[in-house]
């Protein structure tokens, strides 16, 4: 097996020192041009690959590499479109300084836990469960760190955007549009899921939260009482299955809320499954605005996160901090937060138009409001009077219509109104005066 080569190799193969050997390297500006190409073409022919990673860190002090900590598995960063996005624009913001980005899961079993153990200069906490051990390991170690969607901290930078100013005007798009059956799709790790109930709802992760209360902020005032299902994850079965509790019943709304919109996709799915048109009896809002939010059909209306600048931010912070903890320097964490906008494509329109004459399972809808040519029965209901305090001059199907109500005066029609036919198909003995209904 062939010795490995070294700066001590270059130079004796050269003859020059050691030294300016790893000049060539390290400070190529303290080296004639021509030198500097001697020794780089003699380290290649001799096959040298470079410096030992790791002794050069010890000696510099510097490992040339940051973190992102994720606490979904690694799998999520290259299959969500808005983490590649958001990941992508960390990269090519770090290019120019020379750092490399490391993904590190939140493990915290086997012999190596990431967080403690990989050498990097500082990390990024990217939508991490708060509890996690990963966070308290890159805190304890003192590293330069950066929050980006979690919840600020004092003492660090961080980054989000203004979920709850967005989830705000996806609900009032919907309430705008008339709809007051809402359903929202959450997903957490703690907590309960499945139908929950908004007092016994805990609560994990800063976009959650602030999500939800952005939802609340327009319902709430406007006396709407939302359908609400919890789920595990955002992937796209677990999405499938949220969306079941609100749509596979006899009451669901006429619009679902999505955390995101990867779960917004699982509605839609579940939707068609079901044959329920979207937005004909289904309005869909999701959230982020990736790539496929314009491609699926119908288009998805959501809110539009801004993934890129959070990415761009967020390696700025980074480096910023980085470069002040070397220095000594002590100033204010930044805490950056972006703008939202709501989108509005094809997935949402206003309510189906109830039917008079069938109110929902559990509402007391059996009325028609006063003013509406709604003095019909309800289909199946053996209505024989009026309802009290209505004039509804026209008996219920299946009655002797040839006799008023008591104490009604149904024989007549209203003055200055045309209603002095009988109802199509109704055995009306007597026609209502100034008509000739005699043959």
């Amino acid at each position: 097996m062939a010795s490995r080569v070294t700066l001590q190799t270059i130079a004796d193969h050269i003859g020059v020192s050691r030294m300016t050997v790893s000049n060539a390297f390290s400070k190529p500006d303290q080296l004639s041009a021509a030198l500097r190409s001697r020794i780089l073409a003699a380290a290649d022919e001799l096959g040298y690959v470079g410096p030992d990673p790791a002794a050069r860190a010890l000696a510099k002090g510097t490992t040339g590499a940051v973190g992102i900590v994720l606490t979904a598995s690694l799998g999520h960063a290259f299959t969500d479109l808005v983490a590649t996005s958001f990941l992508g624009a960390i990269a090519e913001e770090l290019t120019p300084t020379g750092l490399a980005l490391t993904l590190l899961t939140s493990s915290d079993r086997g012999d190596i836990i990431p967080a403690r153990d990989v050498a990097i200069d500082g990390a990024l906490i990217y939508s991490c469960d708060p509890t996690s051990a990963a966070v308290d390991y890159l805190v304890r170690r003192r590293l330069p760190l950066v929050y980006v969607d979690q919840d600020p901290d004092e003492r660090l930078p961080s980054i989000n955007v203004d979920d709850r100013a967005g989830a705000r005007t996806a609900a009032q798009h919907l309430v705008d549009l008339g709809h007051r059956d809402i359903g929202l799709l959450l997903s957490g790790i703690h907590g309960r899921h499945g139908l929950i109930e908004l007092t016994s709802m805990g609560m994990d992760g800063h976009a959650s939260k602030q999500r939800l209360r952005g939802w609340l902020d327009v319902l709430q005032p406007a006396g709407i009482k939302p359908l609400v299902a919890r789920q595990t994850g955002a992937s796209l079965e677990q999405a499938r299955y949220g969306a079941r509790l609100l749509l596979d019943r006899p009451d669901r709304p006429t619009a679902v809320l999505c955390f995101s919109d990867a779960i917004a996709y699982g509605v839609l799915q579940v939707a068609a499954e079901l044959g329920i048109d979207v937005p004909g009896e289904l309005s869909v809002v999701g959230f982020d605005d990736n790539p496929l939010a314009a491609q699926v059909r119908p288009a998805l209306t959501t809110v539009r996160q801004d993934v890129v600048a959070k990415g761009r931010a967020a390696a700025t912070a980074l480096t910023t901090a980085i470069a002040q903890a070397r220095g000594g320097i002590a100033t204010p964490p930044p805490h950056v937060l972006l703008p939202t906008e709501l989108v509005i494509r094809d997935s949402t329109a206003a309510p189906p138009a109830r039917d008079s004459a069938a109110a929902l399972p559990g509402r007391d809808d059996t009325a028609a409001l006063p003013g509406r040519d709604d003095t019909a029965a309800l289909p199946g209901r053996d209505s024989a009077a009026a309802l009290p305090g209505r004039d509804s001059a026209v008996a219920l199907p299946g009655r002797d219509s040839a006799a008023a109500l008591p104490g009604r005066d149904s024989g007549v029609a209203l003055p200055g109104s045309d209603s002095g036919a009988a109802l199509p198909a109704r055995d009306s003995a007597a026609a209502l005066p100034a008509r000739d209904s005699q043959p």
